[in-house]
């Protein structure tokens, strides 16, 4: 088929550019959904007193450290180097959209100031302040929406009862009120939504440590949406999305890949995507932990989320004393800086209309905001010297990203061969953009 009228192309353009909105969402929800769509890139900061031991997120787990124990660490933890304008500069540079941060996390210690509880950073550490109420605050400067990361589940609260697949050397007494727990996180949510102005959603997790269990996630949801109408709601609870859910999170593999394990459920085509990614193997700080992604492999992540329709949401686990590190720091301003130059091909795109392949994606951008539409081909393998593109884009215009100069093409079968140069390629991923034929050509 050749492509000579306009409808043609622009069908094809259009084609899987449809915004995953649910029917049942509100219309602010859903604004709020084509938003998330559109901002491509997240960092995860995952901060809490585990930081103090040097062992990653789940060290009371996994060093079956009991409650009376783990208590210590809240007054060891004061740090007096973190400077909420530094982080929101630092996500600013590296071209993020949103930060979604630990509020509390399945050690139940909570990360800002709940009323609810004194196991919290301002009652119960010396630093005696909320840092989530100054990252709020910096990141609105920024214009960077903040999401709560929340663990539904809670190896310290006496209410969590009975124990789920974990935190069973917390030393706790078997016993507790699970409708009193519920309510208590209930009421933490709530003072999520309506103490540190608008946020971007809420980010859940642990609800697979007890899945049989009366969440109430429904409520839960309600209450979000109800306090929050522009919040959106994930979690990270690795099965299809519930009712009252905005998007679909993906833990460390990209949409339709498991390779980490978790993510056994199929992908949605009603709702918004994310991948969350470790740039090194852990989640929270891990001093011995050296084994970080290259700026390669995360621009590549970057981009293989955007080809399938998802968000990037890229992970830092700041030291005990509220400092981010330099192997964390450095890569995000790399990419950052990438970003600058190749950021149209990311932003605001949808995944492209030829599905992944061995050489790489395309995402899709229609010709909104002024701009025209075009299909970008990310090349992410170094030795991918030529694409065959399907018929239906044999007459599109191909030039690499920031060029002016057309690639050669051979026709082959009705299809067409497009030759890669070596001056064509660039780091990371040459991209390639194809523009549909002037009207009436």
């Amino acid at each position: 088929m050749r492509i000579g009228r306009p409808a043609a192309w622009l069908c094809l353009l259009l084609a899987g550019f449809v915004p995953a909105r649910a029917d049942d969402a509100a219309p602010q929800t859903a604004d709020a959904r084509t938003w998330f769509e559109n901002a491509k890139f997240g960092l995860f900061i995952h901060w809490g007193v585990y930081s103090l031991l040097g062992k990653g997120e789940w060290v009371m787990e996994t060093d079956k450290i009991p409650i009376a124990e783990y208590r210590k660490l809240p007054p060891q933890f004061n740090p007096v180097k973190f400077d909420a304008e530094d982080w929101a500069r630092l996500a600013k540079a590296a071209g993020v959209r949103y930060v979604t941060i630990t509020s509390k996390h399945h050690d139940g210690f909570c990360m800002f100031d709940s009323k609810l509880t004194d196991y919290d950073v301002v009652d119960a550490s010396p630093y005696g302040k909320d840092p989530l109420k100054a990252l709020a605050e910096a990141l609105r400067k920024q214009h960077i929406k903040l999401f709560f990361y929340y663990s539904l589940l809670d190896w310290h609260h006496p209410d969590f009862y009975p124990l789920g697949k974990s935190g069973h050397h917390a030393g706790r007494e078997k016993k507790g009120e699970w409708e009193k727990y519920v309510a208590y996180y209930q009421g933490q949510v709530r003072e999520l939504c309506t103490n540190y102005g608008e946020i971007g959603g809420i980010w859940f997790d642990g609800w697979w440590d007890r899945p049989e269990a009366a969440w109430d996630l429904e409520g839960t949801y309600k209450l979000i949406h109800e306090l929050q109408p522009g919040a959106l709601v994930g979690n990270n609870h690795h099965v299809a999305p519930f009712p009252g859910e905005d998007f679909q999170m993906f833990e460390q593999d990209l949409p339709g890949e498991n390779s980490a394990g978790f993510n056994k459920a199929g992908v949605t085509t009603a709702l918004p995507l994310e991948t969350c990614l470790t740039m090194n193997q852990s989640w929270g700080y891990n001093a011995t932990d050296d084994h970080y992604k290259s700026p390669e492999q995360i621009i590549q992540a970057l981009v293989g989320a955007a080809g399938r329709g998802a968000n990037l949401l890229l992970n830092v686990g700041p030291k005990p004393d509220g400092t981010i590190g330099p192997e964390f720091t450095e890569r995000l301003l790399t990419v950052g800086r990438w970003l600058e130059s190749n950021g149209e091909a990311v932003y605001g795109t949808r995944r492209g209309p030829i599905p992944p392949q061995s050489w790489g994606v395309t995402t899709l951008r229609t010709g909104r905001d002024g701009k025209a539409p075009a299909i970008y081909l990310h090349l992410l393998k170094p030795d991918a010297h030529s694409i065959m593109l399907p018929e239906e884009l044999v007459e599109y215009d191909a030039i690499p990203l920031g060029k002016a100069t057309p690639l050669e093409r051979d026709p082959e079968h009705g299809r067409t061969k497009l030759e890669i140069p070596v001056e064509g390629r660039t780091p990371y991923d040459a991209i390639i953009v194809l523009s549909p034929p002037a009207l009436g050509r």
